[in-house]
């Protein structure tokens, strides 16, 4: 039997088809073109679906255990008495060792067992979670290390399991499956928001929040040993697995390097990873000195500090990156009928219309508490818009069996130049800011307030490095498609 070439989107307008014979996703593919559509023979559609179900699962964990932290940023800061860029070196540092593990997985996930890599990587994130939950105030440091473990572990799963997803589905299945698997992030993430907000709340300590998670992730290892295939193992269907051996790590990146829409994509994924990373982290803290200046809520001066805003914003983004994700997913699909480009067009509008919500969300923060509120829904329903668009882009461009790496690196820029240095670098201007105010509330909210500008240039330069991908995208889909062909005709 022919593998099957999943290099080019489930939403593809160009699927595998001779020349002239072209769609827009208006029509079936043509019989010539079937042996390239197939789904793989060996593994049901009900156990596709159903490891579809445990990886959604496992993202929701995965992105929840991210966002415990910044749930409770406020009493973390008071139990360990930091400052705002000892805060945000926090978040850095969990970052920081999340994208140097991520090219190391990705080479793995080409080459080996995907469901031993992702069992190992939630063991690992889980256990140090749970470990972290017993250090006490005197040893800050360890809790910082702790973090970056946990970036380690997380980045195997990040990496691999979306090229899982890409094995199993075709066509517009598999955009309706990486747009559920996508829903997970902003669900996942404002989830942690929630947990650790109400954990710290019922049991009086932040602790306690770090200690449910761990539960999850065993339930998840056995789910994902259990239900999940691997079509590497299962039967090498794996698009182009079988040449992997062929290329070198090197040689992989080197053609990517040559994938003009890959790299203007990936630095547009940068410039959301920057503005996502710092709101991410210092919105509740930020709405929690607002409201100190409109006294609408006492200081905190010791933890637990109890404060609706973690909830709040936790809301807000599982609703936003829900409604966002499916919205963009399915303006994408009918778009891409007339227009080729649509992907990076809707994530570039996505980017240029969040950044002046944004803008006002800030400024309207010292005015109204409701119209920040708003504000951000916008900013960050615009944003949730470009979640699965941009993994479809990667995934159609990018020959399948370099798909891991290319995932890998991607990881590793965005997260290099985008969120490991945006929460430092907005609690370093903070702090600097604030030694320039007055030593009062109004000083370090309006200390914050200022930091958050940066946010609104990066997210014009991310729609403009979407925009640049459009000039691109047509012209790597086709060379793509064409690798793909060649393989077949090689078999």
């Amino acid at each position: 039997n022919p593998l099957i070439c999943l290099g080019p989107s489930v939403s593809d307008p160009y699927p595998l088809q001779p020349p002239g014979s072209q769609n827009y996703g208006a029509i079936a593919p043509t019989t010539s073109t079937a042996q390239f559509l197939q789904t793989p023979g060996n593994i049901s559609a009900k156990r596709s679906y159903l490891a579809v179900g445990v990886l959604c699962y496992i993202n929701l964990l995965n992105y929840m255990d991210w966002f415990i932290v910044p749930g409770v940023l406020v009493d973390i800061t008071k139990y360990f008495n930091i400052s705002d860029s000892s805060a945000g070196l926090l978040q850095t540092v969990f970052i920081f060792c999340f994208l140097l593990s991520a090219p190391f997985f990705g080479y793995l996930g080409d080459r080996y067992s995907r469901k031993v890599i992702l069992s190992a990587g939630i063991f690992l994130w889980s256990g140090v979670t749970l470990g972290s939950s017993f250090i006490t105030e005197s040893y800050s440091w360890i809790f910082f290390v702790s973090r970056g473990f946990v970036g380690i572990g997380t980045a195997s799963y990040s990496t691999i399991a979306p090229t899982i997803i890409a094995d199993l589905f075709e066509k517009d299945q598999r955009t309706c499956m990486l747009s559920v698997f996508y829903i997970f992030i902003p669900v996942g993430s404002g989830l942690g928001y929630v947990l650790a907000s109400s954990v710290t709340q019922a049991a009086g300590h932040w602790h306690w929040a770090f200690r449910i998670t761990p539960c999850i992730g065993v339930i998840a290892v056995a789910l994902l040993i259990l239900l999940v295939p691997d079509p590497t193992q299962d039967g090498a269907d794996k698009p182009g697995a079988q040449s992997t051996d062929s290329s070198t790590w090197c040689e992989d990146v080197k053609s990517l390097s040559k994938n003009r829409s890959f790299i203007w994509s990936s630095l547009g994924v940068t410039a959301m990873a920057f503005v996502t990373g710092a709101l991410g982290l210092w919105v509740p803290l930020f709405l929690d000195r607002a409201q100190v200046v409109h006294d609408l809520v006492p200081p905190c001066l010791q933890e637990p500090c109890k404060s609706p805003n973690s909830l709040i914003f936790g809301g807000i983004t599982i609703v936003t990156g829900i409604v966002g994700v499916i919205t963009g997913a399915g303006v994408a699909r009918r778009y891409k009928k007339i227009n080729a480009k649509a992907d990076p067009l809707i994530c570039a509008v996505g980017m240029l219309s969040s950044a002046p919500c944004l803008y006002l969300s800030i400024m309207l923060a010292e005015r109204s508490i409701l119209a920040t509120y708003i504000f951000i829904a916008l900013g960050e329903f615009f944003l949730a818009l470009n979640w699965a668009i941009v993994a479809d882009i990667l995934l159609y461009v990018v020959v399948p069996k370099r798909q891991s790496t290319a995932i890998a690196l991607q990881i590793f820029v965005s997260h290099l130049l985008g969120d490991a240095g945006s929460p430092y670098l907005t609690g370093v201007i903070s702090d600097a800011v604030q030694t320039r105010q007055t030593d009062s509330h109004l000083g370090t909210f309006r200390s914050l307030q200022y930091s958050f500008i940066l946010c609104v240039f990066i997210g014009v330069l991310g729609g403009g490095f979407f925009l640049l991908t459009a000039l691109h995208v047509e012209e790597d889909r086709k060379e793509a498609q064409q690798l793909c062909r060649g393989f077949y005709i090689r078999l």
